[in-house]
């Protein structure tokens, strides 16, 4: 999947039924896989989640399919309506080229959201602006997410070994 799936007019904007019937088809295993870990025959789980189907879904059978697939595109289908955004960190070492790297990464960031004095300057931002900064915004969050990340799992396993 790419991150290009996530931004508007870069890739599908999927609503939740679309988004559990690509998240269930493109896990390891496929969607028997998932049907397996979840305790659902396999033949349910795809009349459930059929993107032209009328099944009910429940909202339990919505959070397994997320903790078993953690699909970045299910996670933006459930909280786009709400005008949100999921990030699920990578964890990064945490270490001093990684903080270093981050810093580099801020400053020019920084200066690109700088440039953009266009949408600023007339108070009219047009689409691509837009969706140009929600990417670097996307890409700075993403970044230190991930170095958070790395640090607790780092501090995880020094606490636990």
């Amino acid at each position: 999947m790419s991150r290009r799936d996530l931004l508007p007019g870069k890739g599908p904007v999927l609503n939740t039924r679309q988004a559990l019937y690509r998240a269930t088809r493109d896990a390891t295993g496929g969607q028997n896989a998932v049907a397996l870990t979840i305790g659902m025959d396999p033949d349910e789980l795809s009349k459930r989640v059929n993107p032209e189907g009328h099944r009910p879904i429940h909202p339990e059978f919505i959070e397994e399919i997320v903790a078993t697939t953690r699909d970045p595109r299910l996670l933006a289908a459930l909280v786009r309506p709400a005008g949100a955004v999921a990030f699920v960190p990578q964890p990064v070492p945490a270490t001093r080229d990684a903080l270093k790297a981050l810093g580099a990464l801020l400053q020019a960031e920084g200066e690109f959201v700088g440039s953009l004095h266009d949408g600023a300057a007339d108070n009219r931002w047009e689409p691509h602006e837009v969706e140009t900064l929600r990417y670097h915004a996307n890409r700075m969050i993403s970044e230190i997410l991930g170095i958070v990340a790395g640090a607790e799992q780092a501090m995880e396993e020094s606490c636990h070994g």
